[in-house]
């Protein structure tokens, strides 16, 4: 899939918009479930009349910005941008070592005392965005966040516990509430519904690994059922909500199957369907995990789908990328190291909700 006639790798490093000469070694990990991307950078000193020991010395805000091209730098691919977190100056070696996060960074540190009881989510994640001058690429939500903090649980959870609650897991928490996924590309903030791609964007070969580990959790290849139940005080009612999935075929096994259950307060019937549904499809979807070393590209990101083959073996499937590490040194040159995830082909079925009725007391 990813042979080229020719590959000669390069990595350009900007530090506050400018070039940094004598980058010779740099490192993305970038994933896909609610995270910073990562980034290490080794600086070579005396190759840069800007960049010199002072600068590294002295700067207190720098904003990086990593570069991979595989075309000898005819063109180059942001990977990170994002602020960095430690210097570390090695004088006697000639070399400065740079380690930081993309700019989720400014949302993770930075605490909040706000409810946004009035606010839909989607109004919330455009005023943190700009907050941070990010660029807000979001979809609209229409249920006031209040909502989700039935019988005044807006001051008590969010008043309570304001010294540990960050920007970043507000947004996160109301990501998780509106099934949207939330994550920082560039100088943007992306806030939109969860989907992953049916049809695979690329197809990889076994034989395009240099090293390839398959791993199958057995436990979740079984028969799995998630039950949410919950109460509500409003309507005076409680009920279950159920959703299944089974390997393969239409049937349910025979087998013992898995069985998760949550309880949580104040849902809608609809809600704790959805919750069921979305709990369901995060168990199942690590029951085949692969991971694997290969030669750096600059196709793939951390949301894309590829289909595997050439295994000989039921592994020989769709698969949702977890995270790329990908690494360009001047020493081993340009590899990524890949993890993905899927459960098998399953079925689905959703129980009705038959467990209903009147709270008392």
């Amino acid at each position: 899939m990813f042979e080229q006639l020719w590959r000669s790798p390069r990595v350009k490093l900007l530090a506050n918009g400018n070039q940094v000469s004598g980058c010779i070694d740099a490192q993305v990990t970038s994933t896909s479930h609610y995270g910073a991307d990562r980034f290490r950078a080794t600086v070579a000193l005396g190759a840069d009349l800007v960049a010199t020991p002072e600068y590294w010395a002295s700067e207190s805000n720098i904003l990086v910005d990593v570069q991979f091209s595989t075309d000898g730098g005819l063109s180059y691919v942001s990977l990170v941008q994002g602020l960095v977190d430690v210097v570390s100056i090695d004088l006697p070696a000639g070399l400065v070592y740079l380690e930081g996060r993309d700019l989720t960074s400014g949302l993770i540190e930075t605490r909040t005392q706000e409810t946004f009881a009035n606010r839909t989510s989607s109004e919330i994640a455009s005023i943190l965005a700009e907050r941070h001058s990010l660029t807000p690429v979001v979809a609209d939500t229409s249920t006031p966040v209040g909502r989700y903090y039935q019988d005044e649980h807006d001051h008590i959870t969010l008043n309570q516990f304001t010294r540990s609650m960050t920007e970043w897991d507000l947004i996160t928490f109301l990501a998780a509430k509106e099934d949207y996924d939330v994550y920082v590309s560039g100088n943007s903030l992306h806030f939109q519904p969860f989907s992953e791609p049916s049809v695979a964007s690329a197809v990889l070969s076994s034989s395009d690994f240099e090293d390839l580990r398959l791993e199958r959790a057995l436990t979740l290849a079984r028969d799995i059922t998630v039950t949410v139940k919950s109460w509500n005080t409003r309507q005076q009612t409680a009920f279950v909500q159920t959703a299944r999935s089974s390997p393969g075929g239409g049937s349910f096994s025979a087998g013992p199957s898995q069985n998760y259950v949550y309880v949580r307060p104040n849902l809608t019937m609809s809600d704790a369907l959805t919750i069921a549904q979305r709990k369901l499809a995060e168990l199942s979807s690590h029951e085949r995990v692969i991971e694997g070393t290969m030669p750096g590209e600059l196709s793939l990101d951390r949301r894309s789908s590829f289909r595997l083959s050439g295994t000989g073996t039921d592994f020989d499937q769709l698969y949702f990328m977890d995270s790329i590490d990908r690494h360009l040194s001047l020493d081993h040159g340009f590899v990524q190291h890949i993890r993905a995830k899927n459960s098998s082909p399953r079925s689905q079925a959703t129980a009705p909700s038959d467990d209903v009725g009147s709270v008392t007391g």
